[in-house]
């Protein structure tokens, strides 16, 4: 070759790129995403200054709110409903007497009637309880009545005894009358004992969080 590049000797001269295009590129490069940086920092800034942040945040927090809170109540409202008790008016009251005492059911019919309750058979217990009672008394009802009609006698007449038995018809249960009974619960007391057990009972889900 010859002229510049001419080969003289066993020795070759170098073929380099020029480095100007190198530096153009970079340049390019580097100055197309500081105007993104500075563009997304500009935006940024126009949603913190006109309050559009602050409105999605707020909105994303109302949202969790009520997903939330909707299901806790709807559980709590059916919570509630389910375990309703029934009322006095509702409950037949059969007074069967199972001491020596004469004339002790018809006292205590005639004051559970005054208190609301319906009454049923009123006379002398059964054999199978006839003078063995021990304590003030033992209500006795369906299985179905465990949880409804006898907590609901049960406040009525305080450290009796509930058992159940094999009959179909919960809102019928006796109340036997035992060798320490003195009298029924006063009606004061006998009165905060129904309304406290007959008040809103808690949900078993978790509480929902405040808003």
């Amino acid at each position: 070759m010859g002229g510049q590049y001419r080969i003289t000797g066993d020795k070759y001269p170098r073929m380099r790129r020029p480095r100007g295009r190198r530096r153009l590129v970079f340049l390019v490069v580097a100055s197309v995403t500081a105007l993104g940086l500075i563009g997304w920092g500009t935006l940024q800034l126009i949603d913190v200054f006109t309050g559009k942040g602050d409105k999605a945040t707020a909105a994303g927090a109302k949202d969790d709110c009520t997903s939330k809170a909707g299901p806790s109540a709807k559980a709590t409202t059916t919570a509630t409903a389910a375990g309703a008790l029934p009322r006095p008016g509702q409950i037949t009251v059969n007074v069967l007497n199972a001491t020596p005492r004469s004339g002790l059911a018809k006292q205590t019919a005639d004051e559970l009637k005054k208190r609301g309750f319906r009454i049923g058979d009123v006379g002398n217990a059964t054999a199978t309880y006839d003078k063995k009672v021990n304590g003030a008394g033992i209500l006795l009802g369906a299985k179905g009545a465990a949880q409804a009609a006898l907590p609901v006698l049960g406040t009525q007449l305080s450290g009796a005894e509930v058992k159940t038995d094999g009959r179909a018809q919960a809102d019928r249960v006796d109340l036997i009358i035992g060798t320490s009974f003195k009298s029924l619960t006063k009606k004061e007391d006998a009165d905060k004992a129904l309304a406290t057990l007959s008040g809103p009972r808690p949900a078993a889900s978790a509480s929902p969080k405040s808003c």
